[in-house]
């Protein structure tokens, strides 16, 4: 008789872990997944080119802000020969914490072979 209730125990304990377990398994598939700096670079290039039709080029500035994510994006948005002449841009971005732009704006425009003008106090 011990024996039966031993095992009748062990039975009822193991069908409460496995309850908790697939409980913390549906958390975990409800819950969304943040995506990687990677993955988030590549959304934020992809959607900025999608908005604008232009490529991104590189991504100069990147970072995780409280809301998502705060990145600075170059883009080629005139090309000329020769290249140095090209027309450049760069691209404020942010995204949520998904990875999903919720904004751009373009901060300035410069030609590819022309370097930034000095700032005063070190900038």
């Amino acid at each position: 008789m011990s024996n039966t209730r031993n095992t009748q125990e062990s039975q009822g304990s193991q069908k409460s872990q496995d309850s908790e377990n697939s409980s913390k398994s549906n958390d975990n598939r409800s819950a969304p997944k943040r995506p990687s700096p990677m993955e988030v670079l590549r959304q934020a290039r992809g959607q900025l080119a999608e908005l604008t039709g232009m490529e991104a080029e590189s991504v100069s500035s990147f970072e995780q802000t409280e809301e998502g994510w705060a990145l600075e994006v170059e883009v080629l948005e005139l090309e000329r020969v020769p290249d140095t002449m090209s027309l450049m841009a760069s691209y404020q971005v942010e995204l949520d914490a998904e990875g999903q732009l919720t904004g751009y704006r373009r901060v300035r425009r410069y030609e590819r072979g022309r370097s930034d003008a000095r700032r005063s106090g070190g900038r």
